[in-house]
């Protein structure tokens, strides 16, 4: 496959989960609705057979996710982009990732960051640090392309991973990131 701009890739998983958001919040009607807002090549694209595993442009993804977020959520954004996180974090974990969830164990999830991190990116990596008991700071680097709307399907998904592991009333905070000049992203989880 051809990569335009960057040559960041991401999974087709995470195309995929968030087309299927979108029939869960209103069927092909919504699909259609958010597709339309998309230049033709990114149209013809997702309207094909995304497979799992294969790698698309980022760019692609960014866009779609921006389509997204003025459909679904025009006056709140920020909260959209973390919808769609937790999203893909339900789909993954739920299905082909479940093996990286631990009944009561958000720990053993969050350790395998640098693993996850693969599943979705293909340039840059994540460390896990573990800070106490029941909170770990997670870090970026070397990302491409880098977003504060990314970063947020990103805080979304650790979220929702958390609680999907056991942990109660997950709290992400984001206090680097390289969309606003840091040198990595830095993401601070926390939870009951």
């Amino acid at each position: 496959m051809v990569l335009e701009g960057s040559g960041s890739r991401i999974k087709g998983g995470v195309l995929i989960s968030r087309l299927n958001l979108l029939r869960q919040q209103g069927g092909q009607v919504r699909v259609d609705q958010v597709l339309g807002r998309l230049p033709p090549s990114d149209q013809a694209l997702l309207r094909k057979s995304l497979l799992p595993v294969a790698w698309y442009p980022l760019e692609l993804n960014l866009r779609l996710d921006s389509a997204i977020a003025e459909v679904l959520s025009p006056d709140d954004e920020g909260r959209a982009f973390i919808e769609m996180g937790r999203a893909s974090a339900e789909e993954s974990l739920r299905g082909p990732q479940h093996g990286f969830l631990r009944a009561g164990d958000p720990h053993f999830l969050l350790s395998q960051a640098a693993r996850i991190y693969r599943f979705y990116y293909a340039v840059g990596s994540r460390t896990y640090d573990k800070t106490g008991p029941r909170s770990a700071i997670l870090r970026t680097f070397s990302a491409e392309n880098v977003t504060q709307a990314d970063c947020l399907t990103i805080v979304g998904w650790h979220e929702r991973a958390i609680e999907l592991s056991g942990g109660l009333s997950p709290r992400i905070t984001h206090p680097m990131c390289r969309a606003q000049g840091a040198p990595h992203c830095e993401y601070h989880c926390c939870w009951d």
